[in-house]
């Protein structure tokens, strides 16, 4: 099976993650994040001598502070916004296996796949920083889509979202209940996952992390998912 290319992930990515609306600015793709984050706020180029002003006045324009996202093979932008002023942040991984090397089919009354998210989900994110805005993301993917909430300990014990785009089925805000970390809950989630999409038709699961969370590339390397592509965001301190 042949490995998706790097475009093809960022464009699942994106598409199972989407912002509130996205135009163009000359060479700039510009989002409109409406506070979901930096994922869904930052402005892309294919181009790495596009004016960087050009993406800036659109950002400000929407009362956006200018962030950047950029993909680590694009040195010649990252030397070119580091000479701006913008120092890089959260650098991060996408990562991806074949869906049926991880789907598992979950034990009875532990995972269950809802649309829309139940409030114990709802609250299960909240306390992990996972706020409305971003459940508003959530609701804008397109296509198949689903909320996973897990259960053990005889309590709720954790949500995850899982949306197709194109075959892949990306895998996002994994939260886990503090008490109920270390106990294969976040492995439960992933395989349960990974068994919704492959009912969808996926054919790949992948995920993005940041790089410095060390336990949940831990699990995802476990898995035997693998590191596809790198890339960081770009932004100038306050």
């Amino acid at each position: 099976m042949t490995l998706p290319a790097p475009d093809a992930l960022f464009a699942a990515l994106e598409g199972t993650w989407p912002a509130q609306s996205v135009f163009s600015a000359a060479q700039w793709t510009i989002r409109d994040g409406a506070g979901g984050g930096k994922r869904v706020s930052a402005a892309t180029t294919k181009d790495e001598g596009a004016d960087i002003a050009v993406a800036e006045a659109a950002m400000h324009a929407l009362s956006q502070k200018p962030l950047f996202m950029l993909r680590d093979t694009q040195t010649v932008l990252q030397d070119r916004l580091a000479a701006c002023g913008y120092g890089r942040v959260d650098p991060s991984v996408i990562y991806a296996a074949p869906v049926a090397a991880i789907a598992k089919d979950p034990p009875a009354i532990s995972l269950y796949p809802v649309w829309p998210p139940l409030a114990i989900m709802r609250r299960i994110w909240a306390d992990g920083g996972i706020g409305p805005a971003r459940v508003q993301v959530m609701a804008r993917a397109r296509g198949p889509k689903a909320g996973l909430i897990a259960r053990s300990h005889d309590r709720a014990a954790g949500a995850a979202f899982c949306a197709v785009h194109d075959g892949i089925a990306m895998v996002h805000a994994v939260e886990v209940a503090p008490a109920l970390r270390r106990k294969g809950v976040a492995r439960m989630i992933l395989q349960g996952a990974a068994f919704w999409a492959q009912g969808q038709g996926a054919q790949w699961l992948a995920l993005a992390v940041t790089e410095a969370n060390a336990p949940a590339r831990a699990l995802y390397d476990a898995l035997g998912m693998q590191v596809m592509v790198q890339y960081s965001y770009r932004q100038k301190e306050d």
